[in-house]
């Protein structure tokens, strides 16, 4: 979802049946490592503070359960006697069904509270909050406007925070896409991700997240619109940790250009409407398309993480064989059950370790 690019720095100076899952593929035995890595007791504010085998723990856990489950049909009740917290300050189709019904799938209780049901930081400040929900459940995710308070709450709480969303960063929706391109190629290291459209909180996860695994990442952005001038930073110093590149360029066909994966998101997000004639005058010529696909790699597919819009990307390219969105959509469930589980539990997979 698009960004307020100001409000974004203030905020860091304060603080299966898809067609395209092979069950069989993409998880064979990986690094021993992977099988020490604890995340119990973390909270998920951003991938930036997830090494690389945590987060592909995370990954595996998610394919794990979604193997189990969907494809074994078995019943894990992991988060039985469990209780979580579900604060909503901005309104999401996928968010919300993703986690309370995968929350509800593995025996545990969601809460949905709205605006309308919890007025945090107005009738009761976010401290007073985070201590109160830290008596009556064992976690909490919240979607919010500003990323700062979700710094708040994890602050003063004693259970872990998830970050449903913030106008910051995204990271369950980069866990879900990562995990839908690992069982469509098989393996994440090597690939190349364009992302092409606004500089905003899902870009800023992928430029957390895709170094870590070994992902090249093209960026264009129209000029303004550019990715969050710390968060290019350190994208850059992951990129050299772990030799992949990164790409920033404002032309969508140079970022496209030998790309495996054409990445893009709405331009015009809640809180932005004023901005919209505006904002499409000025991403024009960055539509997604077949042409735009054509200087792409041979196998390239594309990724949205949904609502869309057709100025974003047309219907020849949104309901093609190429299209991964609706993979994606619901791997937002099994990802969000593998962050839960590690965060709650100490779950071992059952299934072999991923190649990554």
């Amino acid at each position: 979802m698009p960004l307020n690019l100001f409000s974004v720095s203030s905020c860091l100076l304060k603080c299966l049946k898809s067609s395209h899952y092979n069950p069989q593929r993409g998880f064979r035995g990986g690094a021993a490592s992977l099988s020490s890595v604890s995340l119990k007791g973390r909270s998920c504010l951003t991938l930036k503070d997830f090494s690389s085998d945590e987060i592909k723990r995370l990954l595996w856990v998610s394919a794990d359960l979604k193997r189990q489950i969907k494809h074994g049909k078995q019943y894990l009740p992991l988060l039985q006697g469990k209780a979580i917290a579900m604060i909503f300050e901005k309104r999401s189709t996928r968010t919300r069904m993703s986690t309370e019904t995968g929350f509800a799938l593995l025996g545990g209780h969601p809460c949905f509270l709205t605006s309308q049901d919890i007025h945090l930081g107005v009738n009761e400040s976010c401290t007073d909050t985070a201590r109160v929900l830290s008596g009556l459940c064992d976690i909490v995710l919240a979607r919010v406007y500003s990323h700062c308070t979700l710094e708040e709450l994890d602050r003063e709480a004693s259970i872990p925070i998830i970050n449903g969303l913030s106008e910051l960063y995204h990271p369950i929706q980069i866990l879900a896409d990562f995990l839908t391109l690992q069982e469509h190629y098989g393996s994440l290291s090597g690939l190349t991700v364009s992302w092409i459209g606004d500089g905003n909180n899902v870009l800023h996860s992928f430029m957390m997240t895709a170094a870590k695994l070994g992902v090249h990442l093209k960026v264009a952005t129209p000029k303004g619109y550019e990715p969050d001038k710390g968060v290019t930073e350190e994208a850059q110093r992951l990129s050299k940790q772990h030799g992949t590149q990164l790409v920033l360029t404002s032309d969508p066909m140079e970022a496209a250009h030998g790309s495996n994966v054409l990445v893009t998101d709405t331009w015009v997000s809640m809180g932005q409407e004023e901005e919209k004639k505006r904002r499409l005058k000025d991403f024009h010529g960055y539509q997604i398309t077949m042409q735009t696909g054509n200087v792409a790699k041979p196998d390239w597919t594309f990724l949205h993480c949904l609502p869309r819009k057709m100025e974003e990307v047309d219907d020849q390219v949104f309901y093609s064989s190429r299209s991964l969105v609706f993979p994606e959509a619901e791997n937002r469930k099994w990802t969000i059950m593998g962050l839960m589980v590690s965060l709650l539990t100490d779950y071992t997979p059952q299934i072999s370790m991923p190649k990554f």
